[in-house]
């Protein structure tokens, strides 16, 4: 060997030697203030940003770690952030930390919002995290009633898991019933669930809470506006649970009751560890059975999802790898009957807590209008509710480029389907109203009129109408009647709809002295269809409602069947939409985080957005045959189906638009800090506005860009054993769209009225607050005071009838903004000291308008939950969870008068006064639940 090969090899081996005897071993056990072991926080050590997970004896280490000035940052939800900075030399380090109680999380990490990690207290954001135990400790009535925690945001959740309303700072307008996510989007890992909204199909469709959610971050307007797609109102983020260093899971075994006792059972598991070579896994998800909060002859809710991520790390990022399948069936629940205006009560034998007037289950094939020439036939069963099923799979990339930059890469694919098989509207319909009977298609149904129970066979009533086209009253001819003289306003509502689509978010970061800047681009392909079918259904008025096979039997004639066997009527002759539509969204965004002094920070953030829809529209008109579909002249209720003409409507329309948002920051230390954040955000319309507003005429025109603008004040406070969060804000909302749908009475047919365009502003405070006099007591606060008004307001009013001649614009601008409450909180007491923990929290929802009109008002009310657990062992932990357990009979929202193809804006002082007695259709919070569960851990 040359002199030069030997001196090579003896300087390798030199450097190797000293490198690997200068590698040590940092170590450490970490405990919360009360002395209970932590297990799952997160520890970091920068600049190298290796990371590992203390186990369940709250136990990290990490090994091989050079020469070196480091930090240490130990992070876990709830608990404050610990950092020290440390010298690593030549022996191993050992700690023992403690991390104190950070009940508002604000000094934990949150992503959301934010182009780039940072600690809550220190981003320009009104942000609220919810963490796991907080998660599990809410009763499970689905991704709404979670988010009644988040301080200003208003929540309905009283139909159920789905089809819920979800919105902050009276960013509601559009926020309708059939479409509640309107201006918010709902995430699972920074991308969302969702790119398309439309009536009947919103994101909560595919979204379930159980045990893989880590955590929730909740953003309510503001940056929003800039970091996600189409959604300047706010962004509900839940973040998955991660792959742990060691073997570990957990089980969970629920139970309970709801209502008047109806059953609900549900199992969660969670799964995960190491594969070797740096690669980890995670696998959990859950199962449910539920017969509902009120009652149903069928159950309510069943099914689940499996949820998955692997991840492989490197010195210089990771890749994870990850996944969904849900596929679950759930309803929702419609209105209950009331009467008095003042003080509304229960009508018609129903009950707040308890009644649901849905149909009850049975198994039909109606004709399907778009293949009829083929005999095709849509299976229609009350009882399935929505048949939600999504096949989600993606990729996560963080990669370190070097010399500061970095790359965040966020790509998913999702299939979905929801096939919805339920009713839609139960109003009351009198005997006496000619409607009862032409509804169903019938050409002349006037005569003797039958009517039997279709489980039975049996009769319930046998009536003569003759004289009701003269304004006379019907006669009943049998011994039997009909409940409450009237039948149910209701019709089977069949919508099949599927969507492919794509979601990617590329971010680069790069720090440039005192700037971090970010950019990238991130977008979205939708490739969706819907299909909708409704046919009218001949059901008893009454609490537990009956299917009714009706009859037309007049003397010497032959009898006309008005309903089939299971007693629906007038075959696809109420609703029909066969559309497809094409969505690409694209943004490119921008954003610079300026340290202008050490606690000064300066935030603005650009977004330009592109959105464009393409689809068709089929035309319908009802199906020309003799005897109707069947060919049968004695069968009356499929001489009504709509079936395509063979004419598209098209429509091809782009939307771009430039959206800001700049904030200051400053931070007066390591506990407080104050920022100011301004917003000029955009809302593209969402699929609706083409399924919804054109019927067999041409899609001429494109929707409005509704134009959003936002100012927020905000200070965040953290000391030992206080945490506080208050933000002023002031919301103006302009170029809303709004379009309410009329049924006719002379057609049988409904319609939706001319779009109408109007402008609001809310203004008000949200605060969030806990106080912990004690480590084992904790006091939480938060909500919000505003004022919403409807600054420009008009509604069109069709007098229930397509004719225009009687039509009238009816102005309530300054009127109060309905649905926004002037006041909303929630407060809680916790107790948690070694095996034991509780906890009580009173949700109070103030006053609300009924509807634009202000001429009804829904009451403010009260709901107390409450939860007691038990550590048995360090494996098995006992809880017992109740919801509402004072049985609040609260009102969360309204439907106006007691009619078919009625809505709330139809209900006007003057409409009142004209009918102190008449009902009207109210929807009920839910009622009391009570839910025990048994984890084990392992």
């Amino acid at each position: 060997m040359t002199k030069f090969s030997v001196l090579s090899a003896f300087l390798c081996l030199f450097t190797t030697c000293n490198t690997t005897f200068s590698q040590v071993t940092i170590s450490g056990e970490i405990n919360d203030t009360s002395g209970t072991l932590i297990s799952s926080a997160l520890v970091l050590l920068k600049p190298i940003n290796v990371s590992v997970i203390s186990n369940d004896k709250g136990f990290f280490e990490i090994k091989s770690v050079n020469q070196g000035i480091y930090q240490l940052v130990v992070t876990h939800i709830g608990l404050k952030t610990y950092s020290e900075t440390i010298e690593v030399k030549d022996k191993n380090l050992s700690y023992s930390l403690i991390l104190e109680d950070d009940p508002l999380n604000l000094q934990n990490i949150v992503v959301t919002g934010n182009f780039e990690p940072r600690l809550q207290l220190e981003s320009s954001t009104a942000i609220t995290t919810i963490g796991s135990k907080d998660i599990q400790e809410n009763f499970p009535r689905g991704t709404a009633a979670l988010l009644q925690a988040i301080p200003g945001t208003f929540v309905d959740a009283a139909a159920g898991e789905v089809f819920t309303r979800v919105y902050s700072r009276g960013i509601s307008a559009s926020a309708e019933d059939d479409m509640g996510w309107y201006y918010t989007s709902l995430q699972e890992d920074g991308l969302p669930v969702s790119l398309v909204q439309h009536s009947y199909y919103s994101p909560d469709l595919f979204h379930r809470v159980d045990i893989t959610a880590k955590k929730l971050e909740a953003i309510r307007g503001g940056s929003a506006s800039v970091t996600s797609l189409n959604g300047p109102g706010g962004i509900y983020n839940f973040i998955s649970q991660e792959p742990t260093d060691s073997f570990s899971g957990k089980v969970q075994i629920q139970g309970g009751f709801q209502g008047e006792g109806n059953p609900t059972s549900r199992i969660d598991a969670i799964w995960g560890g190491p594969l070797g070579n740096n690669w980890s896994f995670n696998v959990g998800g859950h199962y449910r059975r539920d017969d509902g909060a009120r009652n149903t002859p069928f159950i309510f809710s069943k099914g689940g999802q499996i949820k998955f991520n692997l991840v492989k790390k490197y010195s210089n990022g990771f890749i994870k790898f990850y996944g969904k399948i849900l596929d679950d069936f759930t309803n929702r629940y419609t209105g209950v009957a009331a009467t008095n205006w003042d003080n509304p009560e229960a009508a018609f034998g129903q009950n707040f807590n308890s009644t649901a007037l849905l149909m009850p289950s049975f198994s039909s094939n109606i004709p399907d209008g778009r293949r009829l020439d083929e005999g095709a036939t849509n299976k229609f069963d009350p009882s399935q509710g929505v048949h939600a099923q999504d096949r989600a799979f993606g990729v996560n990339i963080l990669q370190n480029l070097g010399k500061d930059w970095t790359l965040r890469f966020n790509l998913k694919h999702s299939h979905k389907n929801a096939n919805w098989q339920t009713s839609i509207s139960n109003a009351f319909v009198s005997l006496n109203n000619p409607l009862a009977y032409f509804i169903s298609g019938a050409q002349f149904p006037i005569g003797e009129v039958v009517f039997r129970d279709t489980a039975t066979g049996s009769e319930v009533a046998r009536l003569n109408n003759s004289g009701i086209l003269a304004g006379e009253s019907f006669e009943y001819t049998g011994e039997g009647s009909l409940p409450n003289d009237g039948i149910m306003g209701t019709a089977s509502w069949l919508k099949q709809t599927s969507a492919d689509e794509w979601f990617n978010q590329t971010t680069l970061h790069k720090k440039i002295n005192n700037h971090n800047l970010s950019f990238g681009l991130s977008g979205g392909l939708s490739n969706t269809s819907l299909y909708t079918q409704g046919s009218f259904g001949f059901v008893t008025y009454e609490p537990n409602p009956r299917m009714l096979q009706v009859t037309l039997e007049n003397t010497g004639q032959p009898v006309i069947a008005l309903s089939d066997e299971n007693g629906l009527s007038n075959y696809g002759g109420l609703f029909f939409d066969d559309s497809r539509a094409k969505v690409s969204q694209f943004a490119f965004f921008a954003n610079d985080r300026w340290q202008i002094t050490e606690p000064l920070y300066f935030d603005l953030g650009l977004r330009y957005e592109t959105i464009n829809h393409s689809g068709n529209k089929d035309r319908s008109t009802p199906f020309q045959q003799e005897g109707g579909a069947d060919g049968d002249p004695l069968t009356d209720y499929d001489n009504s189906l709509l079936v395509p003409t063979g004419e598209t409507d098209d429509f091809d329309f782009t939307y771009d638009y430039l959206s800001y948002s700049t904030a200051l920051n400053y931070k007066f230390s390591n506990k407080v800090s104050l920022f100011t954040r301004f917003s000029k955000g955009n809302k593209a319309p969402e699929l609706n506005y083409y399924f919804n507003n054109f019927s067999n005429v041409p899609i001429n025109r494109k929707g409005e860009i509704q134009k959003i603008t936002q100012f927020e004040l905000g200070l965040k406070y953290n000391r030992i054993n206080f945490s506080s969060t208050t933000t002023l804000f002031l919301s103006k909302l302009k170029n809303v769209a709004i379009a309410d749908f009329a049924f006719d009475q002379d057609s049988n047919s409904i319609f939706y009225t001319p779009v109408q365009f109007n402008n609001s502003r809310t203004i008000g405070i949200e605060f969030e607050n806990a106080y912990t006099p004690f480590s084992f007591i904790t006091f939480t606060l938060n909500g919000a005071l505003q004022h919403g008004k409807a600054t420009k307001w008009t509604v069109y009013n069709a007098n229930n009838s397509i004719n225009t001649d009687d039509d009238i614009v009816l102005d309530f601008s300054d009127n109060k903004l309905p649905f926004n409450p002037n006041i909303m909180f929630n407060l809680g007491m916790e107790y948690y000291k070694k095996k034991v923990n509780a906890f009580v929290r009173w949700q109070f929802m103030g006053e609300r308008e009924g509807n634009i009109s202000n001429a009804f008002q829904l009451a403010s009310y009260s709901i107390f939950d409450t939860g007691f657990g038990y550590a048995i062992t360090s494996q098995i932990r006992l809880d017992l969870l109740t919801t509402n357990i004072f049985n609040s009979k609260g009102l969360a929202n309204f439907f106006g008068e007691n009619s078919f193809g009625a809505n709330a804006n139809g209900v006007t002082n003057d409409f009142i006064t004209a009918n102190p007695d008449t009902s009207f259709v109210v929807v009920p919070v839910l009622p009391r639940g009570l839910l025990l569960k048994v984890g084990y851990e392992f």
